[in-house]
């Protein structure tokens, strides 16, 4: 019997946490929907901030025969040094999301300190901090809680941070990693060259059809101001974005325990009525011995 009481208390453990699991997906469920909304509005937004971008661009380019000549747009042949800024996740139950992001960056890593390029890192997010600090490895700078809850005005002061460094050239670069929201079902490692601003991702080209007017000492200035809302608003757009990831990964990594916890009940059911019927089998043929015993 008193197997029989292990194997329930092991059925009734079982069943409370396929509640909490069937629970904590509900909720990342509804935090995904609320997530994805603002995740279009901010695409919006940065869609408008890039086409603008692209047009003071176009006209600096076509005004200097050198090309842009902005220290934002200046790529470095051989940089020395790379900053690496990554998003993780403050809690956990979320799959591998977190793994894949941390992998990624050990990757990064080892390619450039093959290359002898210094990489420094500034993290956000508790989980990558508390692996590579346990592991020793130094960081730059660290936020916790901002991943959590996406503040435009905390990534700015962030990210502004790391975007002076490369002005004042104490970086060459500076590379935004994070897990992106793909679907409901899956999420994709994404890396953004934030400085210099990489030219492919504008439609830089001789011809400009825009209406935009700008007084030629005007230019740098516009430029300078749009380039550092660009990089504040890719820091805090990739933060909702992998907070959408985040919610995504762990609504199907909550499902998948929900799922295990059902089975493994129906496996510690079939076997609590196994060891129930040979215990009754056992009663049965010792009250039968007993009788024939008797006679």
């Amino acid at each position: 019997m008193a197997n029989l009481k292990e194997i329930k208390r092991k059925i009734g453990s079982v069943k409370n946490t396929a509640k909490t699991t069937n629970a904590m997906k509900l909720v990342s469920s509804a935090k995904l929907r609320r997530t994805e909304e603002l995740a279009r509005r901010s695409r919006v937004y940065a869609a408008k901030l890039t086409e603008l971008l692209n047009e003071i661009a176009q006209k600096m380019q076509k005004a200097n025969v050198d090309g842009l000549d902005n220290v934002y747009f200046k790529e470095v042949a051989n940089p020395k040094t790379v900053d690496i800024v990554f998003i993780t996740a403050d809690k956990g139950l979320c799959g591998g999301f977190n793994a894949q992001t941390i992998k990624r960056v050990n990757q990064m890593i080892a390619d450039f300190k093959a290359q002898n390029i210094k990489v420094r890192l500034r993290a956000v997010g508790r989980k990558g901090i508390d692996y590579f600090k346990f592991n020793n490895v130094e960081l730059n700078d660290e936020i916790v809680g901002l991943s959590a809850a996406p503040d435009y005005a905390q990534a700015a002061e962030f990210i502004t941070e790391v975007a002076n460094a490369y002005v004042n050239g104490e970086t060459d670069k500076i590379i935004l990693v994070h897990n992106g929201y793909v679907n409901m079902i899956s999420q994709e490692i994404r890396e953004d060259q934030v400085l210099p601003v990489d030219p492919s991702k504008l439609e830089l080209s001789e011809k400009s059809t825009s209406e935009l007017e700008v007084e030629p000492d005007d230019d740098d200035t516009l430029l300078d101001a749009l380039v550092k809302r660009y990089v504040e608003y890719t820091m805090y757009y990739s933060l909702i974005d992998s907070l959408a990831a985040e919610h995504s990964a762990r609504m199907q990594a909550m499902d998948a325990a929900t799922k295990n916890a059902k089975e493994m009940v129906k496996t510690l059911t079939v076997k609590y009525n196994k060891a129930r019927q040979e215990a009754i089998t056992t009663e049965l043929i010792e009250i039968i011995s007993g009788m024939e015993s008797m006679k």
